[in-house]
């Protein structure tokens, strides 16, 4: 099969609703591969064998191949003619070219250089994407949009099958950048995605830092077979619809939330006074009048806080500036203890 027709013509209908609303059928429907996901499976392979490319673990290379996700992907995040996507880890384009066949454009980064030269072959017939070399973490969206036609002013969105073991980190990049999308949607560990749209009493440090900036939703479920090579985990696609206003009027009011934030999480089973006061370095006193003025019982758990609560405590005039170590960007390089679960 020449690769130019590696799209094959399978498709399933495109839904304007994006959630699946029985999650138990499509759960069921997901785990079966169809005849057109093993001739996708094997189309994927040949095309790596043709550049001799072999999927690192490290980097979490696991492609995504199977029609059917790809689609119900796409469909999440209700990609049409007028929009701008942003793609992360493009991997060999199965659902790059999926999104650009409904999107007006889409950037497509990716980190490693053997992939570049699939990239373009397998989406030589796709004029209205472009392919940027680089890491995401280190690029600022600004920049990425130098290389589109498209100027940043626009409104675009995030989709993409990301490196798990960066999940936490590539989040944490766009809901801190300058020009932040209107949605994301992601592949990301079961687990992880549990964990992001979790609820009192369940909340953690990164079900705050994702429901500050927005709402995140499990739209959908996907077995490990869907994946080249297999996983070894199970995965879920993730939606976030970002907030029109914003929660932070400056990145100092940033950091010093998250510090916060982080401090209350330290202590594991601790009441939330106790964790505050050893994470902030301030007395009890003075965190038990920061609590009540919030409306606030202290011998709760940090866990148990709702986003709206944490918003409502304002540690501010107690301590202007953070100590460094309170807030630092974790190095999630491979080989490095990833973040994902924090």
């Amino acid at each position: 099969m020449a690769y130019s027709e590696w799209r094959i013509a399978y498709r399933t209908p495109r839904n304007t609703q994006y959630e699946i609303r029985n999650t138990k059928y499509a759960s069921c429907e997901a785990s079966r591969i169809t005849y057109h996901a093993i001739n996708q499976m094997n189309d994927l392979q040949q095309v790596l064998r043709r550049f001799n490319f072999t999927p690192k673990k490290s980097l979490g290379q696991n492609f995504l191949f199977d029609p059917v996700i790809l689609d119900r992907i796409v469909a999440a995040g209700e990609v049409t003619a007028n929009d701008v996507v942003l793609e992360i880890g493009p991997g060999a384009g199965s659902l790059t070219r999926c999104l650009s066949e409904s999107a007006k454009e889409v950037i497509a980064v990716e980190l490693d250089d053997r992939l570049i030269p699939i990239l373009q072959y397998t989406l030589a017939d796709h004029p209205n994407v472009k392919i940027v070399h680089g890491d995401i973490l280190e690029i600022k969206t600004s920049e990425v949009f130098k290389t589109s036609e498209v100027s940043t002013s626009e409104v675009y969105k995030v989709i993409a099958n990301i490196p798990y073991y960066l999940t936490s980190a590539i989040i944490r990049h766009l809901l801190e950048s300058k020009t932040k999308p209107s949605l994301i949607v992601l592949t990301v560990q079961r687990e992880v995605a549990e964990r992001l749209c979790a609820k009192p009493p369940e909340m953690s440090v990164l079900a705050v830092s994702v429901q500050v900036y927005g709402e995140p939703r499990i739209v959908g479920k996907i077995p490990a077979s869907a994946f080249y090579p297999k996983p070894d985990v199970e995965s879920a696609i993730v939606r976030i619809d970002l907030f029109k206003e914003l929660p932070f009027t400056n990145y100092d009011d940033s950091e010093k939330f998250f510090s916060m934030v982080k401090a209350g999480f330290s202590q594991k089973r601790k009441k939330l006074k106790n964790a505050l006061a050893s994470g902030l370095k301030i007395n009890m006193e003075e965190v038990e009048e920061m609590l009540s003025k919030a409306g606030i019982d202290s011998n709760r758990r940090a866990e148990t806080l709702t986003v709206e609560e944490w918003k409502k405590i304002n540690p501010f005039p107690l301590f202007p500036l953070f100590s460094p170590h309170l807030y630092t960007r974790h190095d999630t390089r491979p080989g490095s203890t990833p973040q994902c679960g924090t």
